[in-house]
């Protein structure tokens, strides 16, 4: 089974096999009181940043662990990035959304405050339901041993995502939408032909776009897809979608 990954800031950028390091705080604290973890047994800590260090545990206290490195592994990112766009969500299913797309292997997270979304995230509660995003993306890919953990971007309005798309001309965007013509595996195959660029997966609430924002959207430059032959919930899409992608351009190969 892999060892159990850790996120430090701990962790020196210039660690090499053989070094002896040590890493206290929440990380130790979870390490021993939650996982159990004692002498003798394996993690890895990372920085979110592609550097991950195989560790031995020397000496376990829940204030300060003792390791010694094994090896080091400097991971750089993919030439592809694919960000969902996930909208709020009713019932936690936006969460739900992020939480597998981080698993699967989103590269960042917009959340956006689509016309029909039920939740909303008011100004005084903006930066607690992010942190909330970023808690929920963090765990998720601490137990999938991502060594690059996805920002979670500040919310978003319509306006303001078709201005990304729009100001990026290296950003692709597709909206996913039961009513497009262009089936979406047809648009991963066409996606395969690109070398590197980021593209923005799309989804809506549980009411779906309005015809505004889908107009919004593809003035700015956006492709509408239809993801298949059944309508999924918006907990669901974004994380379906992304295996698609993923698996054609041979990120999963």
């Amino acid at each position: 089974m892999t060892a159990p990954l850790f996120y430090s800031d701990e962790l020196p950028s210039g660690v090499e096999r053989g070094d002896s390091i040590g890493v206290g705080g929440e990380v130790a604290h979870h390490a021993v009181r939650v996982r159990r973890i004692a002498p003798g047994e394996s993690i890895i800590l990372s920085d979110g940043a592609g550097l991950g260090a195989s560790c031995s545990v020397l000496r376990a206290d829940p204030d300060r662990m003792s390791l010694s490195v094994d090896a080091v592994v400097r991971e750089t990112p993919a030439d592809q990035q694919f960000v969902l766009v996930q909208s709020l969500a009713k019932a936690d299913r936006d969460l739900q959304a992020i939480e597998s797309a981080t698993e699967i292997g989103a590269d960042a997270i917009i959340p956006l405050a689509a016309q029909r979304s039920i939740v909303s995230w008011p100004a005084k509660r903006a930066a607690k339901s992010q942190a909330k995003w970023k808690s929920t993306v963090r765990a998720a890919a601490q137990q999938s041993r991502r060594l690059w953990l996805p920002k979670v971007l500040a919310l978003h309005t319509p306006k303001q995502l078709a201005a990304l798309i729009a100001d990026q001309p290296d950003v692709g965007a597709v909206v996913l939408h039961e009513d497009a013509t262009l089936p979406f595996a047809t648009f991963g195959r066409e996606l395969k032909a690109r070398q590197s660029g980021q593209t923005l997966l799309i989804v809506g609430p549980e009411g779906g776009f309005g015809d505004e924002e889908l107009e919004l959207f593809t003035a700015a430059g956006a492709t509408t897809a239809k993801l298949g032959p059944h309508v999924l919930r918006s907990s669901t899409a974004g994380p379906v979608a992304l295996s698609v992608l993923l698996a054609a351009i041979g990120r999963w190969d």
